[in-house]
């Protein structure tokens, strides 16, 4: 399909992440109009970072919407557009022309009444019912395999069910939702302190991945933008949480592959990774080092030469123990041609972060829509292209190598400056959007104000959200015995698609 650029600008207001946006200049359309151009700017290459409704967003105030936000990753740009539904709270359903959108339209209509208009799946998202509709395979010899919500040791709950035909599986179906808290209904009525704890609690492993969302939306919201120096000490506690998450990934993989050397010494590991985050804010998954504005705490003299010798000892244990677990034929044969996701099915889902580039999809918030250090300091973006078990696990060692150099080079000669800005108080009637690459992908959150400057509607969607449904993907034709294996390739949030 041929794209007219200008037609392209004009479907939505374009800005940059991190930026903040009036909401009279937020293009309306009517619910067919609404639903062409999404599906334009899909066809040009763009991908559906968000679909919500806000109370009282629309200009009569009264009626509902939908607000979309596309992220244009060539352009470095996203874009935001929404409607203004009828009486009957409906819309033409995008779905079925773009599948990304359909967590997204059983959340619009689990949680606001909004009805996506032939919706293929409109089943509940989150919330639980009596006699949930699941699908089934119907045929000789086809049995059903349920497992959880509850499940042995000490991962969150989830319910998977299988159809199988003896130990292959035909379908699988994934029921979230029993960890919804209510966070994104908690931001509203809660304090701007409060509001910080609520973000780091959204999946715990990520505590500093969402800290820094939130704080760049109210930092948009405020035009303010912190000193350099608390970028830096940014960028080193979110590279920190992923190589911690990243190591216990492979720790856990070399576990459910039976190679329990590989599992102690990579879990033995990633404990370096949390002590330091702990000697740099107080805390094992560095919680109360981000607050707007800043940081709270910066690198201490000593410090940065006590962590330099520390990474130099980490990255050659590491660089032995991937030596030896990726060339162990046992790891590699139960690694490899497993869970197979196909960059076509990944692409088509909006997938993003490891999971998506192991697929060879070619995205990367930190240079696509570059963020505090990262609008200066570039990562490499990592790739693999056979998305399999071995993908996914070769893709965290990949990003594990570049992470550990970025840090070396940024400790080295590190100019401390002011550690925050005095944040101001934030435009009325504005949305801001901040994006940023978490350890599992792309993390987003939109933030809109009232006439009076405060925090009127919240939207969070966290990387798990657009990606739970790939591992049902990559398990088709699979044998049930490797679901375990599989799950833990991609690890995946419950807290954080729940909310």
């Amino acid at each position: 399909m041929k794209i007219d650029s200008q037609e392209f600008l004009s479907c939505a207001v374009w800005i940059r992440n991190g930026e903040a946006v009036p909401l009279a200049e937020i293009p309306q359309y009517s619910p067919i109009d609404f639903r062409q151009n999404c599906l334009y700017l899909a066809h040009s290459g763009s991908r559906l970072a968000a679909l919500c409704s806000f109370p009282g967003f629309s200009r009569t105030k009264e009626a509902k919407t939908i607000l979309a936000v596309f992220a244009d990753d060539a352009g470095s740009k996203v874009g935001l557009l929404f409607s203004v539904l009828g009486g009957n709270n409906s819309y033409p359903s995008l779905s079925l022309d773009l599948p990304q959108a359909q967590n997204f339209e059983r959340e619009l209509f689990e949680e606001h009444g909004i009805i996506p208009e032939g919706h293929p799946w409109l089943k509940p998202l989150r919330r639980k019912m009596d006699s949930y509709p699941f699908f089934r395979v119907e045929g000789e010899g086809i049995h059903e395999v349920a497992v959880g919500p509850v499940h042995a040791g000490i991962i969150e709950p989830g319910h998977f069910r299988f159809q199988c035909y003896g130990e292959m599986i035909h379908y699988l179906e994934i029921q979230l939702g029993y960890q919804h808290r209510g966070a994104e209904s908690l931001f509203l009525r809660s304090s701007p302190e409060r509001r910080l704890v609520i973000a780091e609690s959204i999946a715990g492993d990520t505590a500093v991945g969402h800290a820094l969302a939130y704080c760049m939306g109210i930092e948009a919201l405020s035009d303010c933008d912190p000193p350099f120096y608390a970028h830096l000490v940014r960028g080193a506690a979110l590279e920190l949480e992923r190589l911690a998450n990243h190591t216990g990934d492979l720790g856990a993989l070399c576990g459910d592959a039976g190679y329990l050397p590989g599992a102690s010494w990579f879990g033995r590991i990633r404990g370096e990774f949390l002590n330091m985050l702990m000697e740099l804010s107080g805390n094992r998954f560095g919680r109360s080092l981000i607050r707007p504005g800043g940081v709270r705490f910066g690198f201490s003299s000593s410090q940065i030469k006590d962590f330099l010798i520390r990474l130099e000892k980490i990255e050659q244990d590491l660089k032995e123990t991937a030596d030896l677990t990726f060339n162990t034929p046992t790891v590699y044969s139960r690694f490899e041609e497993t869970g197979i996701l196909t960059n076509e099915t990944a692409d088509t889902l909006g997938m993003v972060g490891p999971a998506a580039r192991a697929s060879g999809c070619d995205r990367d918030v930190r240079r696509d829509h570059p963020f505090g250090i990262f609008r200066f300091v570039q990562i490499p973006a990592a790739f693999v292209d056979s998305g399999d078990v071995m993908a996914r696990a070769l893709l965290r060692w990949l990003e594990i190598q570049r992470s550990l150099r970025f840090l070396r080079e940024q400790l080295n000669g590190l100019p401390e400056t002011a550690l925050q800005v005095e944040i101001r108080s934030s435009r009325s009637d504005y949305a801001a959007v901040s994006m940023v690459e978490g350890w599992r992908g792309e993390i987003f959150h939109l933030a809109v104000t009232s006439s009076k400057g405060e925090i009127a509607g919240y939207k969070i969607v966290d990387p798990s959200f657009h990606n739970w449904f790939g591992l049902a993907a990559a398990l088709r034709g699979s044998q049930i015995s490797d679901f375990p294996l599989c799950n833990k390739s991609f690890n995946f949030s419950y807290a954080g698609h729940d909310l």
